[in-house]
């Protein structure tokens, strides 16, 4: 088995960038767990209060005098660009930052999505934010054309930055979900304050060093962090923050959306999803492979996971016991193991939660197909777990766990199965499958939610957005929208 990366490397990142520099902390102390073993491999210092208002004035400052936004589209991305090489030549210490916070199991499929994804998709929305107009005409009738007097009048719209973005990451893919939020904010001509994950520090705190080796002007990009949320207050609250853009939970997202609301900050919202996968009764045997393959990604720790799964009613109990077949004999184990299937979760309190869900998944009809317990050994481990729920008002079915956790509900016909499927306040994403292509995609219109896949996994791509309906979310990420979310519109109306 590999050896633990806490244990053999001895040098983490700890130094946050404020103006420029990369400094230390000066706050309360942020204690770094690897889940693999619910053991603490390093601590860090914090921000403090003054340091995330130093670090705000830095950004407000840079922004005001235009030295970032005054640049070219051009000449910005190439600064930007100089910062993705110089992560990229970082992968090999950023996959043992990513491994040792997060606990993803370097041989997971989704692993790659960690880091190597995140570096590509950005490139290819780099390409795509120079295609863009900077300035365009509106296309009024030619008779709007001539004002009372008879003068030919012209009406233009500029994108243009908004000024100064916090973007505050979640745990799960902290990497990734910090690289799709100041990349694109950069590019636009913002200014960036990153505060991430106390869970996951490490892995934005990698990126101070690349960016001063690529040379980013002082204030452009300022990384903090910090154990509680005081500087996440601020960077949400004060009036020289223009934006900002929060991944996380949708209770979290409801509290951010008050706090910017005084100042009227504009917002991107990724929160949290209960994503639906219905199985056409033309392609139902391949619901018992639905269990494996959420539970594998990174221990059902992602937003978009399809962990209520819809079978035709006839075939409920042969698509659980295929699920329970194919989880028999999951590696459950190190992260660091190429052989690792399932690692943990993130921490105790999830594990708690998993534990609460699968209790009242039981207490309201529902019974435990497979897993359903914690796992004896060291570090925060919970059963990849199948729950047989009656219905989907069953809590297991309505509310996000963000652990190894599906539920399988059995439906009438189609409609039956939209209707539950439509039946949340979450729509973030979802899944048709479905031998007749077409049929699939009539259904999948029906789904009201920010993606729908037919017969694939989520698409990642830097010229396709992504982003919620209802308490989803607000805004996209990546693609055009993802860009054009950083800009603020302005018409100019003249005439000679």
């Amino acid at each position: 088995m590999a050896t633990k990366l806490a244990e053999s490397r001895s040098v983490w990142p700890d130094r946050l960038l404020i103006d420029g520099r990369l400094v230390a902390g000066e706050g309360t102390p942020i204690a770094v767990e690897d889940p693999s073993t619910g053991q603490i491999f390093t601590t860090i210092a914090g921000a403090s209060i003054g340091q995330i208002h130093q670090a705000i004035a830095s950004a407000r400052a840079t922004a005001d005098a235009g030295r970032w936004a005054g640049l070219s589209p051009a000449d910005r991305v190439a600064a930007v660009r100089r910062l993705i090489a110089a992560l990229d030549a970082r992968r090999a210490e950023i996959t043992d930052v990513v491994v040792a916070e997060t606990g993803c199991p370097v041989g997971s499929a989704v692993f790659p999505i960690q880091i190597g994804s995140a570096l590509d998709n950005v490139q290819d929305q780099l390409d795509l934010y120079l295609s863009l107009p900077g300035i365009e005409d509106h296309p009024r009738p030619l008779d709007q054309r001539f004002n009372f007097a008879g003068q030919l009048t012209h009406s233009l719209r500029r994108h243009v930055p908004l000024g100064v973005v916090t973007a505050i990451s979640a745990y799960n893919f902290p990497f990734m979900l910090n690289i799709w939020k100041i990349i694109p904010a950069l590019a636009t001509g913002n200014c960036v304050i990153l505060r991430p994950s106390p869970l996951t520090p490490l892995s934005a705190l990698v990126i101070g060093d690349a960016a001063l080796e690529a040379e980013l002007p002082a204030g452009v990009l300022q990384i903090v962090a910090e154990p509680g949320a005081e500087g996440a207050l601020a960077l949400t609250t004060d009036p020289a923050i223009d934006m900002v853009g929060f991944t996380g939970s949708t209770d979290v997202g409801r509290k951010v959306m008050a706090q910017a609301a005084p100042t009227m900050k504009r917002l991107q919202l990724e929160l949290g999803g209960k994503s639906a996968q219905i199985f056409m009764p033309d392609r139902v045997q391949a619901a018992m492979g639905a269990a494996f393959g959420a539970c594998m990604s990174h221990a059902g720790q992602g937003c978009s996971i399809g962990t209520r799964v819809f079978v035709p009613e006839a075939s409920k109990a042969d698509v659980l016991a295929g699920m329970a077949q194919s989880l028999e004999h999951v590696v459950i184990g190190d992260p660091r193991d190429p052989a690792t299937q399932m690692g943990p979760l993130i921490n105790a309190a999830q594990i708690e939660r998993c534990e609460r869900y699968v209790r009242l998944a039981v207490e309201h009809g529902g019974r435990v197909v497979a897993g359903g317990k914690r796992v004896d050994r060291p570090g925060h481990y919970f059963e990849p777990t199948v729950l047989d729920v009656p219905d989907n008002a069953n809590p297991a079915a309505q509310d996000e766990i963000f652990g190894p956790v599906i539920s399988v509900i059995g439906y009438r016909d189609l409609d039956h199965a939209v209707d539950m499927a439509n039946d949340s306040t979450l729509g973030l994403s979802g899944y048709i499958h479905g031998g007749d292509t077409r049929a699939a995609v009539d259904l999948a219109m029906r789904i009201r939610t920010g993606t729908v896949n037919i017969n694939a996994g989520g698409l990642m791509s830097g010229h396709v957005s992504m982003g919620g309906h209802r308490s989803s979310g607000l805004g996209r990420e990546r693609g055009l929208e993802g860009l054009r979310c950083y800009q603020e519109i302005q018409v100019l109306n003249f005439s000679n």
